[in-house]
């Protein structure tokens, strides 16, 4: 079981994980201009074993993508019972689906503002951890492939 407010007994470190882009030169400025560099980890890519072994240590997960096709990143998360902040733009709510705290991508006071509120009410991320964990439970590779044949012979 993950640890409670009460029971983190180091200080919390922001984890980064993916590829870099040239959207983080913007980060690493901001980063420095916070002074924040100790407390930000930088993974770069990482195998699906090593990011399950991620969200199954983490207090949160925070993915506030401006776009999706689907949201891997939020079934992941949630499977993992990770309490989760996601965007509440593109597919992203519909998968979620009340499972996790929505946000806007653009409002980074509100992004922080949900990172706030996990960090500070261990019962909140203790029923979302359940609730991710049953929502992620309604979506299988074997009702994707059902639902994928019955579109294609509807369409036949």
């Amino acid at each position: 079981m993950k640890p409670g407010l009460a029971e983190v007994s180091e200080p919390i470190k922001l984890v980064l994980v993916g590829k870099r882009t040239w959207h983080n030169n913007m980060l690493d400025a901001a980063i420095a201009r916070h002074n924040l560099q100790q407390h930000v980890i930088e993974t770069g890519y990482l195998h699906q074993e090593e990011l399950n072994q991620l969200y199954a240590g983490a207090l949160m997960c925070s993915f506030a993508s401006l776009w999706e096709g689907f949201g891997m990143p939020v079934l992941e998360a949630m499977a993992s019972g990770t309490p989760l902040i996601s965007s509440n733009l593109s597919s992203i709510p519909e998968v979620a689906g009340g499972a996790a705290l929505l946000v806007d991508p653009y409002q980074v006071e509100e992004i922080a503002g949900a990172m706030k509120t996990l960090h500070a009410d261990a019962d909140l991320r203790k029923k979302m951890r359940l609730d991710g964990i049953a929502r992620a439970g309604r979506f299988t590779w074997q009702k994707a492939a059902q639902e994928t044949l019955a579109a294609y012979r509807e369409i036949q």
